[in-house]
């Protein structure tokens, strides 16, 4: 998706710093993000993402710097900046007890919508997300896919312009997940801006027009998906080793070649590392290990993906072990 970057971002982060107790959870957080565009936000659990997201939707006050939400103040000018954002978290949050319509039409009717207009809402957002059979079913009764697409419907209920979506697809089957993309994409397509946590790096991969990596409190890389996979630079060796008892020699033998640190797992005896030369390097690496009598269970060459791009910005783990077990927000971004 192609967007202009001359015209004022949809949400605007100037050095926004937060603190709790003697932890600092944001360090001087800068972003921008264009209309009609999704910023992903990675970073490790605890990084900051979801205090970010609390402070741009007004239930966090940020201890400096400031923050512009379509062009208003998310601290000055918070009522308004409420009645143009919708948030969905990674936690569905609908009524067990009330049926998918009767749950959209409650939120209408909290945004202030008048009755009919409510139930047209409702029935307009069920058949967008493709809930219009179980509409009268008790929520209780959706699976964890049907739960998540309602939760994003009623954060739609009175149209936001600006969407915060809080690691959303957290717990969903693939199929759930494909579908919950399929609608995210059609939002942007019809204009909302987004901004995205998400601990999958596939997804942001799939979704992302830009993409931030947040660290320790601070913005450690912010570019396109493309962009930052390239700035790591040729190829990527992945090497896995019979057991990890050679891991360590492995490793500096690697970077001995290839001039470059590699990220080792010790659960997977694994090893991945950056290299040019293509080939010729390639044929270096592969003499070295029968020099050294280390054998190989497996050898790969591929193109860097943004899982490395993680794991060389923050050495945090893959997307496969970042998952969070945490549903306390606040204590969890402040640890």
């Amino acid at each position: 998706m192609s967007f202009s970057t001359t015209s004022s971002p949809a949400i605007e982060v100037n050095d926004v710093r937060k603190r709790f107790g003697a932890t600092w959870a944001l360090r001087g957080v800068d972003l921008a993000v264009q209309p009609g565009t999704i910023l992903g936000l990675l970073g490790p659990n605890g990084a900051g993402k979801t205090t970010i997201v609390r402070i741009l939707s007004t239930l966090l006050v940020p201890d400096a710097g400031s923050a512009r939400v379509a062009g208003l103040d998310v601290v000055r000018q918070a009522d308004e900046v409420r009645a143009r954002i919708g948030l969905a978290g990674q936690y569905a949050a609908v009524d067990e007890l009330l049926s998918g319509r009767r749950n959209l039409e409650m939120v209408g009717r909290l945004y202030h919508l008048a009755r009919a207009e409510s139930q047209r809402r409702a029935s307009e957002l069920l058949d967008q997300f493709s809930l219009t059979d179980a509409g009268d079913r008790l929520a209780r009764t959706y699976s964890g896919g049907m739960r998540r697409r309602l939760d994003l419907a009623a954060s739609l209920v009175a149209r936001p312009q600006i969407l915060f979506l809080d690691e959303p697809t957290t717990g969903l089957d693939p199929r759930a997940r494909q579908e919950m993309w399929q609608a995210i994409r059609a939002l942007v397509q019809g204009g909302t801006t987004l901004l995205l946590t998400t601990q999958y790096l596939d997804e942001a991969d799939q979704l992302a027009d830009e993409i931030a990596v947040i660290d320790r409190g601070t913005v450690v890389a912010n570019d396109t998906p493309r962009a930052l996979k390239a700035s790591i630079g040729g190829e990527q060796l992945d090497l896995v080793l019979p057991d990890d008892a050679n891991l360590p020699y492995a490793a500096a033998l690697l970077e001995r070649i290839t001039d470059r640190v590699p990220a080792v797992d010790g659960e997977a005896r694994s090893i991945s590392v950056a290299f040019d030369g293509g080939p010729r390097t390639l044929t270096a690496i592969v003499r070295a290990l029968d020099d050294a009598a280390i054998a190989a269970e497996d050898i790969a060459v591929r193109k860097p993906s943004l899982d490395d791009v993680f794991m060389r910005l923050t050495g945090a783990p893959t997307s496969e072990t970042m998952q969070s077990t945490s549903h306390d927000l606040v204590g969890r971004e402040a640890a």
